[in-house]
């Protein structure tokens, strides 16, 4: 399907708001857009780009990193703040507005990012040495010591629904997006030639009856919604059916004496599967069963979520209150150390291994999976979106032999791939949403692959009054 021309961008005025996307448009990952209003600049966000474009995270901004005022984290997710960093080391220096659960989380994904880029860069190194081709390999992206430059910066910690004065014409408020801990969606308003007008921008929305936390937020009134739409081709399967889907995966291979490999994103995901497997236990089935965390970013995320139990949903939060740890379980142990994870292979069958990364991209997950993938006794239950690109998107499309660590190795397990988990809203989800949202004239489509783009624009025409347009890199949006 080809695009529509979009009709919504005016002649440019002085005064007039604008939206330019540096990141997320026209793909899932980066997330980046700059909003301007009058001579007030700010960011939604400053994500790393993953999957086969992950180079140009290398590349300059398309700004003057030095001219923003304000920086707002939607939530604490790679994709949306892991470019943090280059950004202050390249000249931010305005304010950075987040949730207190956003900001706690964001401070242990950045370091665990920062030291990921620095092995990386050291591996390279070393190969390059070897060639004679050092000069060859670049810098790293950024350091622990640029993560921490992130957190002396002046920061404004925000409850939900908090409204926030920015300067007589302008507030904004975060709310409530139900994606994972402390996520929010942003309601910005101004005043433009005496008229008050609204912009959202949703970051990423979670689906609705979440296992752990509250639901997303209703919003009344906005002119435009810039909305991700990263399941914005499809509906998820019924959660319960989902959670059904994952206890029959886990018990027929624990039953066949095999061994199950979960490469789960550290945030919300691995919570959410310690949950059901906490469950499970209650359920008696996981007799005589291993259970390894095996990933010192979420073993401290798993931290920061228990000290947030009014985030919880109801279920959740009566467990917390009666003194029983929803992420914890007999058969479950921590692995921190790299010796702790490679003490793993010694436990030949009936186990189960949450690992990272989510997407198969690093981490320890790649040493499980080249242990484990090549037998059909175990299984590999992915819980989360993959993006293009990356070994977990090549694993759940059938490619007969992945390679890792430089070894072909053929794909004989079991490969299970869970939708109904998402932390994301799919195209139902985002419709009542919207339904929701009185005088809205203009939705922007960003986050998201081009054609599941097309197919939600389709949808949305067929669904509602607004103007529906597919933001597009570096474009610039006159509101």
């Amino acid at each position: 399907m080809v695009s529509e021309p979009f009709q919504g961008v005016f002649d440019e005025g002085e005064q007039m708001a604008k939206v330019t996307s540096y990141g997320a448009a026209s793909m899932v990952t980066g997330s980046c857009h700059l909003l301007e209003i009058n001579s007030i600049k700010i960011m939604m966000d400053c994500g790393m780009i993953q999957g086969e474009l992950w180079k140009s995270n290398y590349e300059p901004f398309g700004f003057d990193p030095s001219s923003i005022d304000y920086l707002i984290l939607t939530h604490a997710h790679n994709d949306h703040i892991g470019r943090v960093p280059k950004l202050v080391k390249e000249g931010f220096r305005g304010e950075i507005i987040a949730t207190e659960a956003t900001l706690d989380i964001a401070y242990i994904m950045l370091l665990d990012s920062a030291n990921l880029l620095q092995e990386e860069y050291e591996t390279q190194l070393r190969k390059a040495l070897r060639r004679g081709e050092e000069a060859s390999v670049i810098e790293p992206l950024y350091t622990k010591e640029h993560v921490e430059q992130v957190f002396t910066h002046k920061i404004r910690r925000v409850k939900y629904d908090e409204i926030l004065t920015i300067a007589p014409f302008l507030k904004l408020s975060l709310h409530n997006a139900g994606h994972i801990m402390g996520s929010a969606f942003v309601e910005i308003n101004y005043e433009e030639e005496s008229v008050v007008k609204t912009v959202v921008f949703s970051g990423d929305l979670g689906s609705k009856n979440r296992l752990l936390l509250n639901d997303l937020a209703p919003i009344s009134h906005a002119d435009t919604l810039f909305i991700e739409s990263t399941y914005g081709d499809r509906e998820h399967r019924a959660l319960q059916a989902s959670i059904q889907e994952f206890k029959d995966a886990v018990v027929s291979t624990l039953n066949d004496g095999g061994n199950i490999v979960i490469p789960s994103f550290a945030l919300e995901r691995t919570q959410e599967i310690l949950w059901l497997l906490h469950q499970m236990h209650q359920e008696g089935l996981l007799h005589n069963c291993h259970v390894f965390l095996d990933s010192p970013l979420a073993i401290e995320a798993t931290k920061i979520y228990q000290k947030y139990p009014a985030q919880m949903n109801q279920t959740v939060g009566l467990h917390v209150s009666l003194g029983d740890d929803p992420f914890a379980f007999p058969q479950l142990k921590h692995t921190p150390r790299r010796k702790d994870s490679m003490q793993i292979n010694d436990v030949d069958k009936r186990t189960i291994i949450i690992a990272g990364s989510g997407m198969c991209t690093g981490g320890r997950v790649l040493h499980h999976l080249r242990q484990r993938i090549w037998n059909p006794k175990n299984a590999v239950i992915f819980v989360g979106f993959q993006v293009k690109g990356t070994l977990g998107r090549d694993i759940i499309d059938s490619e007969p032999f992945i390679r890792i660590y430089g070894e072909d190795i053929k794909v004989r397990a079991k490969i299970y791939t869970i939708n109904g988990l998402s932390a994301h809203a799919d195209r139902a989800d985002m419709l009542a949403w919207i339904k929701h949202i009185g005088g809205l004239a203009m939705i922007h489509l960003i986050h998201g692959e081009v054609d599941k783009m097309e197919l939600f624009k389709a949808y949305l025409k067929e669904n509602v009054d607004s103007k529906v347009h597919i933001v597009k890199k570096a474009e610039t949006i006159y509101l």
